[in-house]
């Protein structure tokens, strides 16, 4: 398959200043280095060779990155190192494990995992013949002492793999979730099904339970930093694994019991709630026993309730909903943190090899490395890291999971697309890094379009991930502040570029969150101009012609030097001959420039500028409809 990177070659003249001089580092040609991984499997966390830089703008649909505006910080990416996946490493000999270690969690050598999410006890994905708790007591006893509590299961080949994990990325951050309280605590008697004892005694005993279960842990060399009260806590399901439904008062007690007694035993370990998936999933809904709420606003009941004050945030799993979920709780409690914490790639019985790859790559690529990010989450977190060619073991629960590697029959250990579509998160987005603006143009639900997000590292560099969604080869730019460079991605490829701190300044953008728009014709949502979203547009809904507008009302009145109208990812849709006017009143008008349009983005340069109202003018004809997805204004 031939592959071509745009913007061409620049050759730098030698520099007859000395090396390291101020007019050197202004001459300097910044690059990108780039890494690239195929459906096809072609190409697999392949470096290709790196792309230069250039001044100026380019026709293409072009990522404008904007360093200056920034988001969450992230702690890491990864999966969990299930039972499961324990006992799958430790079917390879030393050396074959160690290798399967450092392809997973070395920054250098591998992808870097930098977060696990591990099961306090058993969870469907156990080796063990019986699923189990750190304080099994035979039935009919309780054991509020916690005499019998112990971490001993884990010792055989769950911990030594965390603290080898830990020696390979000491950033490695660390959260425990426990499916299910003891038997004893729970009104079914067993793991399966059930609900935690309505009793101030039990809330107790499950708080200290946690806090031992921490403390072990540190004590075994596996500090943990984050912990949640109940694997999803509204399934319902008896998937012959264990569970048990947690209703936000239970979960509201059991956090209040604990954040006192964590605060005082491990400061560093924050509380998460919910845990569950973005939308209550109908099943649970259906499920719910006659007379019980099925709490679809779960998380926001759980942060009104007087437990949030020990809460750092929320975390989130995707088997129902979409991520937009987290950017709706951030809008409502900005204060609290966004986790994405579990999502398993699964396949069809009779899927390919090839199909479960390229699928699982591009809906991964889209929903969670970049889906979730775009909506607050600090984490992205797989299910199992390792399982072997049966998709197992597993005890009750999922048949047709997928993990980061798969150990084969014949021995030999592979990569699953998931260990590509967190490693162009991990390997290059280090724990502390900053989400920083970028404009996107696809969808989580798939609309064909170039998507991205882009971070800022603690060393200043930039990481910026970028997904194909359309099955054919596109070709778009990267813009930072004058510099900007063209590439083209094979379909349904996900690639990440990262360059160095200081290689430019960024323009200064003007907050535009009041702003509201009309449009002539009306055509579709002329809003969409103005809401900061690329991946919505106005859309004239008609042939291009002259006198066709749309006006912006800046929502105050605004001093600006530039100005970018954006037609986006929709080909061929920007206005082939334009005018641009102010007004500070929406009555009297000035002309502020013409143009002609030749791409997607159109930049217009300006003395300082002060206007209330903006109108851009079509002034010329074209076959394509015109699209407007996002108005930008600069300083």
């Amino acid at each position: 398959m031939r592959r071509r990177a745009f913007g061409a070659a620049v050759t730098a003249a030698v520099l007859l200043l000395a090396p390291g001089t101020a007019q050197a580092q202004r001459d300097r040609i910044p690059q990108a280095r780039v890494w690239v991984t195929t459906p096809d499997r072609a190409e697999q966390l392949h470096e290709r060779a790196p792309v230069s830089f250039t001044r100026g703008d380019s026709d293409l649909t072009t990522i404008t990155i904007d360093p200056s505006t920034t988001y969450q910080r992230m702690d890491g990416f990864g999966a969990s190192l299930t039972d499961s996946a324990a006992a799958v490493l430790h079917r390879l000999d030393p050396a074959a494990r160690d290798a399967a270690m450092r392809s997973l969690f070395d920054p250098r050598q591998g992808i870097g995992v930098s977060f696990l999410r591990q099961p306090i006890g058993s969870s469907d994905f156990t080796a063990a013949s019986a699923h189990y708790t750190y304080d099994d007591v035979p039935a009919g006893q309780t054991d509020f002492p916690l005499a019998h509590f112990s971490i001993a299961h884990d010792e055989a080949q769950i911990l030594p793999l965390l603290r080898r994990a830990r020696q390979l990325n000491p950033h490695l951050t660390v959260m425990g979730t426990p499916w299910s309280p003891p038997a004893w605590m729970k009104t079914s008697d067993t793991l399966m099904g059930g609900h935690l004892k309505d009793d101030p005694r039990i809330y107790d005993a499950y708080a200290r339970y946690l806090v031992k279960y921490v403390q072990a842990y540190a004590r075994a060399g596996v500090p943990i930093d984050y912990l949640t009260i109940q694997n999803e806590p509204q399934n319902r399901h008896d998937g012959g694994y264990p569970g048990a439904a947690v209703p936000v008062p239970q979960e509201a007690k059991v956090i209040e019991a604990l954040g006192p007694l964590l605060r005082r035993a491990s400061p560093r370990t924050k509380i998460l709630g919910y845990d569950h998936n973005w939308s209550t999933h109908p099943g649970d809904v259906g499920t719910t026993p006659p007379g019980e709420d099925p709490e679809t606003d779960y998380p926001y009941r759980l942060l009104a309730s007087p437990a949030a004050k020990w809460l750092a945030g929320t975390a989130y799993h995707c088997y129902s909903g979409d991520p937009s979920a987290q950017t709706a709780l951030h809008e409502a409690y900005p204060d609290k943190g966004i986790w994405f914490t579990e999502c398993s790639g699964s396949h069809g019985p009779a899927d390919t090899p090839e199909q479960v790859f390229r699928g699982t790559l591009t809906w991964h690529a889209r929903t969670l490395a970049i889906g979730t990010t775009r909506n607050w989450a600090k984490s992205v977190v797989n299910w199992n890291i390792a399982l072997d060619h049966t998709g197992g073991p597993h005890l009750g629960g999922c048949g047709t999971c997928t993990g980061l590697l798969t150990l084969q029959a014949d021995g030999s250990v592979t990569r699953d697309a998931e260990y590509y579509t967190i490693g162009h998160l991990a390997k290059f987005v280090k724990p502390g890094a900053v989400r920083i603006a970028s404009t996107s143009f696809g969808t989580v639900g798939w609309n064909g379009q170039i998507m991205d997000v882009a971070f800022r590292n603690p060393d200043g560099s930039t990481a910026l991930v970028v997904h194909n969604e359309n099955d054919n080869p596109r070709s778009f730019a990267v813009a930072v502040g004058d510099r900007s460079f063209e590439y083209e991605l094979p379909g349904g490829a996900l690639a990440t570029f990262t360059w160095p701190r200081g290689a430019f300044a960024a323009d200064r953008p003007v907050a535009l969150e009041d702003a509201t728009a009309t449009a002539s014709p009306a055509g579709e949502n002329a809003g969409a101009a103005v809401d900061g979203d690329a991946s919505t547009r106005w859309s004239s809904g008609a042939a291009q012609a002259p006198g066709q507008y749309l006006q912006a009302d800046l929502g105050a009145t605004r001093w600006f030097r530039k100005v970018a109208v954006d037609s986006g990812d929709n080909l061929g849709d920007y206005a082939r001959s334009w005018e641009l006017s102010a007004s500070t009143d929406g009555v009297h008008w000035r002309t502020l420039a013409t143009g002609t349009g030749t791409g997607q983005l159109i930049t217009v340069e300006l003395p300082l500028t002060r206007a209330r109202h903006l109108r851009i003018t079509n002034t010329g004809s074209s076959g394509n409809w015109w699209s407007i997805a996002d108005l930008r204004l600069y300083r």
